[in-house]
């Protein structure tokens, strides 16, 4: 049996893994709470008490994780009104709450605001000029932020590219002052802030100082506008060492931030996700059967692509390790591959295993956009959730069955 290191700082979970497969069976997802705190303590420690950190829920909404970081202090960062739902049961506070997103509802727009949320992220005119409607019929005040789009290339995978022009999100800068000046002029909104978010998983901090540059110049010309705005937004995107990246550390993270921010007596908000979770995940599968073609050997998971589906969309390479195997022969290359009828449906390619059907492996890293990611396609049961918090283990969320899948269903035909 190879140990297995479940995170660089921790001793050995090898054993502790072991029991959560035993009692709750595979494919399960397994966070480790601890490794929430240390990533959450290290933000928190460069940002000071007078700045917000707003995790971002669409990462990993179990509400386990959520309640955690309600414990920690964390502010949220929401794009539905469900995830403003799962928030509020894990006992958040909604007054540390910002709400982003291109496409709110009139639905979820007037629970926001029912709730008093701290801040919405406004992304277009048309959506400034609709909350203005709703928070008159409501009778309440909307804080807002414009939420900018800087045009600035993050250098990640499209797919997670959100600062550049052709992207969906924010206001392009060149009409943000007259927007800003709208907004003064409408019912029932108070600004606030200003939101900026250029894209997921970057490694390098260099795009992160162009946009806080643009953002600071746009402040500096609201505040000749006689606009001034409480805080600033930076959003998340700050990725993490899914293979052997080197990567900066939140603090000087935060450093490009904290400081020039400080100076305009503003409040310094950021948005991190994965940089909070991936880290705390692991996914336990255990091996189904081994296919040996012409040159080529597929070992066959019961994960797959619906479990964790970054590798299908982001072509994403975790890391994989064997957490018990019988086998005594040497590592042969071969594809990691799930049961769902897709080619897409690789978790990893040509690596190096020593297994045997039946045995178990863990795939790393999977805190963030695995479950969250999750679905039911060919008709597969979502996984269980697993909490480890120092020692101990608790199911955050049963395995699906059947039943569960079709409650929601109503079959009518003519006899």
């Amino acid at each position: 049996m190879f140990a297995v290191k479940y995170n660089p700082e921790s001793q050995d979970r090898t054993a502790l893994l072991l029991d959560i497969a035993k009692a709750h069976g595979s494919p399960t997802f397994v966070y480790d709470l601890d490794v929430i705190s240390r990533n959450y303590r290290a933000y928190a420690e460069a940002m000071g008490e007078q700045h917000l950190i707003c995790y971002a829920v669409k990462a990993n909404a179990n509400l386990d994780v959520l309640r955690h970081l309600v414990s920690l202090g964390s502010g949220f960062d929401i794009v539905s009104g469900g995830e403003l739902m799962r928030v509020l049961r894990a006992g958040g506070d909604a007054g540390k709450v910002v709400f982003s997103g291109v496409g709110k509802t009139d639905q979820e727009i007037r629970f926001a605001l029912g709730a008093r949320i701290k801040c919405f992220n406004v992304e277009s005119e048309s959506e400034l000029r609709r909350i203005s409607m709703l928070a008159v019929e409501e009778g309440r005040v909307a804080n807002i932020s414009l939420r900018i789009n800087p045009d600035v290339d993050a250098g990640t995978h499209p797919y997670i590219s959100t600062g550049l022009k052709e992207n969906k999100f924010g206001i392009p800068m060149e009409e943000a002052r007259g927007l800003y000046a709208l907004a003064g002029e409408l019912h029932n909104l108070k600004v606030v802030g200003v939101d900026c978010h250029i894209g997921s998983q970057l490694t390098d901090l260099g795009p992160f100082n162009d946009a806080l540059e643009r953002v600071l110049a746009l402040v500096d010309a609201l505040q000749t506008d006689g606009i001034k705005l409480q805080h600033i937004d930076m959003g998340g995107g700050l990725g993490i060492a899914y293979n052997a990246e080197r990567l900066p550390s939140k603090a000087a993270y935060i450093g490009i931030f904290r400081e020039r921010i400080e100076a305009l007596g503003m409040q310094l908000i950021i948005e991190p996700g994965r940089s909070l979770v991936a880290e705390c995940g692991s996914l336990i599968s255990e091996v189904i059967c081994i296919k040996d073609t012409q040159g080529k050997r597929f070992v066959v998971a019961d994960t797959a692509m619906n479990d964790n589906l970054r590798p299908a969309l982001y072509g994403a390479e975790h890391r994989i390790s064997v957490l018990q195997s019988q086998c005594r022969e040497q590592p042969q290359l071969c594809d990691l591959v799930g049961p769902v009828c897709e080619t897409a449906d690789t978790l990893a390619k040509k690596i190096p295993l020593a297994v045997e059907e039946g045995d178990l492996l863990l795939m790393h890293d999977v805190g963030a956009y695995g479950f969250a990611m999750s679905s039911n396609y060919n008709a597969r049961p979502r996984a269980a959730e697993v909490v480890i918090k120092g020692d101990e283990f608790s199911l955050a969320r049963r395995r699906e069955t059947f039943a569960d899948m079709v409650a929601c269903e109503n079959m009518y035909w003519n006899q």
